[in-house]
């Protein structure tokens, strides 16, 4: 899954995360092929092949369901909404044990969301980008691991 796809979150930049994402991304397109992942999913086959090649821009950009209807592609992974339940209650775990709050996500990540974008994105209110998910999972690792 996306937030087990780095042993150690807690000691890696946003930047870093995503490129282990797109890593994760990328090993299941080379496995299923280009053309497998645009039928399967309702992406173009541009975005697909930039996931084939790790561009980090395009994957940063991917909201979290969209990867998570790449990884479901394989037979390795869960359904898509198994993926994506699994991707928000491990964030709401995390906050829960490293004590934060959405307002102190929301102060101290490089992404430009307020606490209550930041809820509702956890949440599944809103869509969340890959770069959104790591600057938040990172933050949640780091201080869990305090």
């Amino acid at each position: 899954m996306l937030y087990d796809a780095a042993d150690d979150p807690e000691t890696l930049s946003t930047d870093e995360l995503l490129a282990t994402y797109a890593a994760e991304l990328r090993t299941v397109v080379d496995d299923v092929g280009v053309d497998t992942v645009v039928a399967k999913t309702d992406l173009d086959r541009e975005t697909v092949e930039a996931v084939a090649d790790e561009d980090v821009s395009t994957v940063s950009d991917l909201t979290v369901e969209e990867a998570a209807a790449i990884l479901a592609v394989s037979e390795e992974y869960p359904d898509e909404r198994g993926i994506v339940l699994e991707v928000r209650d491990h964030l709401l775990m995390g906050m829960t044990t490293a004590v934060l709050d959405v307002d102190t996500i929301a102060a101290n990540i490089d992404v430009d969301l307020t606490g209550q974008e930041v809820q509702q994105a956890i949440e599944g209110r809103t869509p969340m980008t890959l770069a959104e998910f790591a600057a938040i999972h990172g933050l949640i690792a780091e201080r869990k691991d305090r």
